[in-house]
Order: structure tokens, then sequence, then C-alpha cells
């Protein structure tokens, strides 16, 4: 099996039914098979051993990762946005590639070496070529998109994703054809990230309509939830932060009934203000890895309600949790020396699942003897099994010997009414070793001094756990998906003076 069975199944429940795009004139289930035969055809002609995608997400996007398994080549999404040094390095691991590309980028692959077509072309060429007979290969163990991570504290890796590991995340999440035919999803991430692979074959297997937007903007996000009766949508936290903060937005989503957000750390007072704004729409949390096919803990619409409304501590933290591990998973809380946790204390995340591939380019696999990958992120599971990440394992702040997680520290700054984002980095510092420095981005006439923040996070924490300085910024350094991205953090505040101490 490949993940081209799950377009024959979509093909064979629902053929005539819209799967991508707008409702009137979109794609339907039958018509993205037969595409899918031609796209295989024209990688076969071409002789290609892996199709990379280079451009915005849209139709072409899903029409390319069928036609890819269809044709038992690999669909290596690349990120658009960098520069051509590192887009010739990356393309260097993959001879014999045939692109598909935005209008703007044909050129410059052409001029890499790479053979390409553009999106539009290229759907051309899949209904010139369509065809309702090719047999799709069987081997499970073939890779079935090469995802390259952000590289936010280095360089990218490349990600292999086995055809196994993405149906197993299929079958174990979603119910075949459960979606009515109303039902329409929203993508707002790039095609370059893993969830973007996840939602195309999560919503066609549900047999839920795909609308992408490719340029994200709040007012463009609402009006297109409006004009296309979104039913579920997804975003990453940035996104809704500025859906919430947009000034005059209609925030009126009357079609919405569920929201998917992952990908970085979501602020609590983005979340409980969503949570007010839109109280009859289902919030969803997804966390997952690149190296696990997407989602590998979710909490829930109910989890998020309870959270709201409680007044106990402990149930009200969980609405900054991952929520619960999904039974396809096994999880181990691991200590420095490598042991399972029992106490409850935080650890190192290792996971292990069908799903979890753990495996990339060029190094092969990174599981160990018992099948588990480690996450590097660091975190623990709450006496209810609720798991709460405390951010990646390389991001630990050593002061005077205490380790110290900067997500706890940039929590407290955000709970502060006048900040609306945070970071916390570990500067090199002669006597402790690291200091702690921290960079916030403050609402418009906000009042606060440094100072303040600083004995804010004094109460919320202790002394040892208060910046040493802070800098205050009109944004901080994050990916397209809202990652920070630390280094330049770090770089910038190495390199710079605090304009509020």
């Amino acid at each position: 099996m490949n993940l081209s069975l799950l377009l024959d199944m979509a093909r064979d429940g629902f053929a005539d039914r819209v799967v991508l795009g707008p409702r009137a004139g979109g794609i339907t289930a039958a018509d993205l098979h037969r595409r899918s035969v031609g796209g295989a055809r024209a990688l076969a002609k071409a002789g290609a051993k892996a199709l990379i995608y280079l451009g915005v997400n849209g139709p072409a996007f899903p029409v390319a990762l069928f036609s890819a398994a269809r044709a038992g080549i690999p669909l290596v999404p690349l990120n658009y946005r960098v520069g051509d040094e590192q887009l010739a390095a990356l393309l260097a691991h993959h001879p014999d590639a045939f692109a598909v590309t935005d209008a703007g980028q044909r050129v410059r692959a052409r001029d890499l070496g790479v053979t390409a077509m553009t999106q539009a072309e290229w759907l051309d060429l899949t209904a010139e070529l369509a065809d309702a007979d090719l047999e799709a290969p069987t081997a499970p163990a073939d890779a079935a998109v090469i995802v390259y991570t952000s590289g936010t504290t280095s360089a990218p890796k490349g990600v292999l994703i086995r055809n196994a590991n993405l149906l197993a995340y299929v079958f174990g999440s979603v119910e075949f054809g459960a979606a009515a035919e109303t039902e329409a999803a929203l993508i707002s991430v790039p095609p370059y990230h893993i969830a973007a692979v996840a939602n195309a074959i999560t919503n066609l297997y549900a047999g839920r309509r795909s609308v992408v937007l490719d340029q994200f903007t709040p007012e463009q996000w609402l009006g297109v939830v409006r004009t296309e009766q979104i039913t579920n949508a997804l975003v990453v936290p940035t996104m809704l932060a500025r859906i919430m903060a947009a000034d005059g937005s209609d925030r009126r989503v009357p079609s919405l009934r569920s929201l998917a957000y992952g990908g970085a750390s979501m602020p609590l007072p983005v979340v409980e203000r969503a949570l007010q704004t839109w109280p009859t729409v289902d919030f969803v949390n997804a966390y997952g890895l690149t190296e696990t096919s997407s989602t590998i803990a979710v909490l829930g619409p109910d989890d998020h309600r309870a959270a709201l409304a409680s007044d106990d501590p402990a149930v009200r933290a969980r609405l900054g949790s991952a929520g619960r591990v999904v039974p396809a998973i096994e999880v181990e809380i691991r200590d420095e020396d490598g042991r399972p946790r029992t106490d409850g204390g935080p650890g190192r995340i290792w996971v292990r699942g069908e799903q979890v591939s753990g495996e990339y380019t060029g190094s092969g696999s990174a599981l160990d003897e018992a099948g588990f990958f480690d996450t590097r992120d660091v975190g623990y599971l709450d006496s209810a099994g609720y798991l709460f990440i405390r951010g990646r394992a390389d991001d630990t702040i050593i002061r005077g010997g205490e380790n110290i997680a900067p997500a706890e520290i940039e929590d407290a700054l955000l709970s502060h009414p006048d900040v609306v984002d945070a970071v916390v980095v570990g500067i090199p510092d002669e006597e402790w070793g690291q200091h702690i420095a921290a960079a916030v981005v403050l609402r418009p006439a906000a009042t606060t001094t440094g100072e303040g923040l600083r004995e804010h996070v004094r109460r919320a924490l202790r002394s040892s756990k208060t910046p040493d300085r802070i800098l205050v910024w009109d944004e901080l350094p994050r990916t397209e998906t809202g990652k920070l991205i630390r280094r330049e953090a770090v770089a910038r505040i190495v390199d710079s003076r605090p304009t509020r101490v």
C-alpha cells in the first residue's frame, strides 16, 4: 500500500464530491484520481526520481502529492523563500528530479539545473494526460515525502517519511468518509510544512473539501471562512494572535465548527480571547513533529472549555498543555541518564509508534534499539496524563548550575497584559555560565517598564528565573509557521543594547 490507496478509496466512496478548491468548479475526488494518473505518467516519461514542489500551497500541491505516490517517487516540498545558495544545496540532494513551481520560481529552478513547470502548466498537463487506469506501487516502505526541517537552530535536515508512516497516521486518527458533503477545511500553512501534507491526506480521507489560503492576512482569512462557508480551519499561533488583534475586523464566523492550531507555543491570552470570542467553536491543539508524521498529542474541545471555566489551578493550567497522547503513540519522559521518569518530573520526550519516522536522508534512522524517537523536546506528564512541553532541550538555560526552561519565563512574561510576544534566551556569562535575557513585543501604548516586567516575572516565579535584562522589539524573528528562530534572537540580543531595562 502507498498513499494512492487513500485516493482510490475516496474515488470509490465519493467520486463526484468536490475535495479541492471552491464549491463551484473545484476538483472532485474522481478528477483528482485521474489527474494523479496523468501526473504519474508525466513523471515516468521524464524519468523523475523525485518531485520537487517549489511554490505556494494550492490545488497543484495535492495533485503533485498523489501523482508522486502513484509514480512511486517521493514528493519533496521546498521552502521557496530560501536564497539561491541554500536552494542549490537542497536540490543537490535530489538529482534527476522534476519540479512544479510558482511562475516566478521556474526560471530559478531551471537555472539550478532542474526540469520545471509552473503550477498552472502542471495542472493543465495532468488534466491532459488524465486517465483512470494505472496501478500504484504497493511498497509501504518506500519514501512518500521528504520534508526539510525549518532549521531554526541549525541547517535543515531532510526528514524521510514513508508511506507506512503516513498511512498509520491517517488510519489511526481519521474515520473514512466521516465528513458531510457541506464540510470544508481552510489550510493556512505552507506546503513545505508537515501539517500541509497531513491535512491534504486526512481531509481527503474524511471526504472534506480543502481550501488553501496561500497568503495570510486576518481580513483575508475571515473573508474566506465566510464566503466558502468553512467548517474546519488550521492556523499557527501567530495567525490566531493577528486575527484576535485585528482592530475593526468582522470576526463573525457562523459556519466555523472547529479550529485546530499548532506548530509553535500558543500564548495563553490569545487562546483565552479566542475561546471567549468564538464560544461555539471547538478548539483543538495538535502537537507533533515532522519526524512523527504530524500529530501525536491532542488537547480537545472539551479540554479547552473545562480549563477555561475551572478555578482549579491544575485544570486551568491544561490550557497551556499539548493535551493527551493519541492512542497509537507511546511516550516516555526520560531523565538525563536516559531512564524513564515515574515521578512526574520533566525530562526528554521520547515517542514510539507506526507513524513515527525518525529517519533522515543521508544519516538514516534516529530510533533507539527499542524503536523510540527522541523529540528533543523537554516536558512532563501531569497526574491525568496531559503532556506539557517546556521547550527544546537545546534551548535550556544553565545558570549557576540550575537548568531553566525558557518557556516557563516566556509564559510568565506573556501573562502580563502589556506583552504580546516574548522570547527568553541564555547569553554566555563568565560568572554564572549563562545569564537570562529576554526580548518582548508590547501592545500599542503600553506603559510598563522593563523593571515592571522583571518584577512581574519575579512574583510569578523566583529571582533566579528573572531575566537579567529585557529588550523591547517591534517583532520577534519567527518562521512562516510561527516558530521562534532562537539563534537570530540570541545574535540580536548579544549585538544590541536594551531600549528599556
